[in-house]
């Protein structure tokens, strides 16, 4: 048995058993990535698709994805790959690339106004190791690097990938840790602490999904805003205010289809709510 050190859950993965995210295992004592360089998803996005609104505007990024996921979000529109049963199946099918093989791909696509990778679709730093190895690659080449996370892992992972990520879009899912506990199988407190190291190593963007009855008050959305307007850089100067949050629409799926999508109407109230501390707020799915 081996302790797992990716995320807060710390899991203790018995010899030859996974761990809760279903990505990693234990395997003659260590714990080892099975999704390394197993590749569910590829496509050559709009940046802004990510979502990015204020990094590289206009281009086009190549997403791929693994799969396996430490969160279990009832609303998960990438639950095909992240943590369902057919997610897990896809360890014995998923195609094999190595870093230097994905790399080589971006390039190609370089013609098509591709200007890097972004790993995203499941949780990318369950195989935290993979997207270390591709981005070294990856910059070498004069590719740029960005990650779109649940923000969930430990702050060590965040160094062990040696500054090698451009950008980060960040899931800030709510502000309530009986939210994230409840509802969504996570932790406040350490995506609090990631998102503020985070915005110490690159670009960073913040996205909220607003899910009725549960993250749309106006009173959640106040005090998110205001406590990302007061993040601070390395020299403790205030730099929040100019995060960008985007805030975007629910829609029925998965596990949770027992509410209607957000009425767009709230959304815009409160993306006008986050603007009261927020220079740079976005909608979505609207």
């Amino acid at each position: 048995m081996a302790r797992c050190g990716v995320c807060f859950r710390h899991c203790e993965i018995p010899e030859g058993k996974r761990g809760f995210c279903g990505a990693r295992s234990c395997e003659d004592g260590e714990i080892k990535a099975d999704n390394y360089g197993k590749i569910t998803s590829l496509a050559l996005d709009p940046i802004e698709k990510k979502p990015f609104s204020r990094f590289h505007p206009g281009s086009m990024i190549l997403s791929v994805g693994s799969y396996g996921c430490n969160l279990r979000c009832p609303f998960c529109q990438n639950y095909g790959i992240s943590w369902s049963a057919e997610a897990m199946r896809l360890r014995e099918t998923a195609e094999g690339l190595s870093p230097e093989e994905l790399v080589r791909y971006a390039l190609r696509t370089k013609a098509y106004g591709n200007i890097g990778i972004a790993f995203t679709y499941n949780e990318p730093l369950v195989g935290w190791e993979f997207v270390r190895d591709t981005a070294k690659l990856a910059h070498e080449r004069g590719l740029l690097c960005v990650l779109v996370t649940n923000g969930t892992a430990d702050l060590s992972v965040l160094e062990a990938l040696g500054g090698r990520i451009d950008a980060m879009n960040i899931d800030l899912k709510g502000f309530t840790e009986r939210y994230y506990s409840e509802v969504l199988g996570g932790s406040l407190n350490m995506v609090k602490a990631f998102i503020a190291r985070a915005v110490l190593l690159c670009h960073t963007e913040l996205t909220t999904l607003i899910v009725p009855g549960e993250n749309d008050s106006e009173y959640e959305m106040r005090a998110l805003s205001r406590w990302v307007s007061k993040l601070t850089d390395e020299d403790g100067r205030a730099v929040g205010a100019e995060i960008p949050l985007h805030v975007s629409r629910f829609f029925p799926r998965f596990r949770m289809t027992d509410r209607p999508a957000t009425d767009t109407k709230l959304v815009y109230r409160l993306a006008d709510v986050a603007r009261e501390e927020l220079k740079f707020v976005y909608t979505g799915n609207c």
